[in-house]
C-alpha cells in the first residue's frame, strides 16, 4: 500500500515538473535550457568587436577611445613564410624587379617537389599559357577559345630574357589582361612557379643583372616542396 502511494507520488510530482517545463501559451515554449549559453550561443563576426551588444547596450569600442580590431599588425609575416613583397604596382616597381632572383636557385628542387611545382603551374597558369607553355592554353585555343588575343607565348626569346624578378611581379600584381595571383599563390608558391617555367624553358636566362638580391624578395623557408595552400585559379 505504501509502495503505491510512493509511486503515485512520484508520478505526480514528474507530471507537475513536465507541465512546467513546458509552459507556455502556445505549447511551442521549449522550457528551461541545461546550458542556456551553449543553446543560446552569441554569433560573433571575425574581427567584429566593435559590433557587441550586451543587454540592448551597443558597446562600441572607438566610443571608448579603443581602437582594436583584431587584425594583425602591418607587414606581419606567418611564420615559415616569405618576406613580403615591398616592390609597388607601377613601371617603376617592376623595372627595380629586373634585380630580384629566385631564392629558390639556393636549393636544389626534388622531383617531387618539381612535380608540385608542375601541379601549381597548370592550376593557375595553363588555362592561358597552356600546358606547353606556348600561350595556347583552353581560353585561346588555336583562336577558337573565349580570348580575342593569345596569351604570351612562355616559350618565345622575349619572354626567356625576362628575369625572375619581372615574372614574380607579374604574378604578384598582374599585368594588362593579366589579373593578379597573389591571393591564389602565396610568395614561395611564385617561385616554384618561376622555376618550373624556367626547367621547361632549358634553363631560360635569370636576368638578374645586379648582385645577390635574394634578401629582397625574402627567402623565407621556402623548403624542398612548395606549400599546396592557395592554389585555386583565378
Amino acid at each position: 500500500m505504501l509502495m503505491k502511494k510512493l509511486l503515485i507520488a512520484a508520478g505526480s510530482l514528474a507530471l507537475g515538473f513536465g507541465f512546467t517545463g513546458c509552459d507556455g501559451a502556445e505549447g511551442n515554449d521549449p522550457g528551461s535550457s541545461y546550458a542556456p549559453d551553449m543553446y543560446y550561443s552569441r554569433a560573433v563576426e571575425t574581427y567584429g568587436y566593435n559590433n557587441i551588444t550586451e543587454h540592448g547596450i551597443y558597446d562600441h569600442l572607438a566610443q571608448k577611445g579603443i581602437h582594436y580590431n583584431g587584425l594583425p599588425v602591418p607587414g606581419t609575416v606567418a611564420r615559415g613564410d616569405m618576406n613580403s613583397y615591398y616592390l609597388t604596382k607601377d613601371s617603376t616597381g617592376l623595372a627595380s624587379a629586373q634585380g630580384l632572383r629566385n631564392p629558390l636557385d639556393t636549393i636544389s628542387a626534388s622531383p617531387k617537389g618539381m612535380k608540385e611545382a608542375e601541379r601549381l603551374y597548370l592550376v593557375n597558369c595553363g588555362i592561358c599559357h597552356g600546358q606547353n607553355l606556348d600561350g595556347n592554353g583552353p581560353l585561346w585555343n588555336n583562336g577558337n577559345g573565349p580570348y580575342p588575343a593569345a596569351p604570351r607565348n612562355l616559350m618565345d626569346a622575349y619572354s626567356k630574357a625576362l628575369s625572375d624578378g619581372q615574372y614574380f611581379h607579374v604574378i604578384t600584381f598582374g599585368i594588362r589582361t593579366m589579373g593578379s595571383y597573389a591571393s591564389q599563390l602565396r610568395p614561395d608558391q611564385r617561385w616554384w612557379v618561376i622555376k618550373y617555367i624556367r626547367e621547361k624553358q632549358g634553363g631560360g636566362a635569370a636576368g638578374a643583372n645586379s648582385a645577390d638580391t635574394t634578401s629582397a624578395a625574402g627567402t623565407g623557408n621556402a623548403g624542398a616542396v612548395p606549400s599546396t595552400q592557395s592554389s585555386q585559379t583565378n
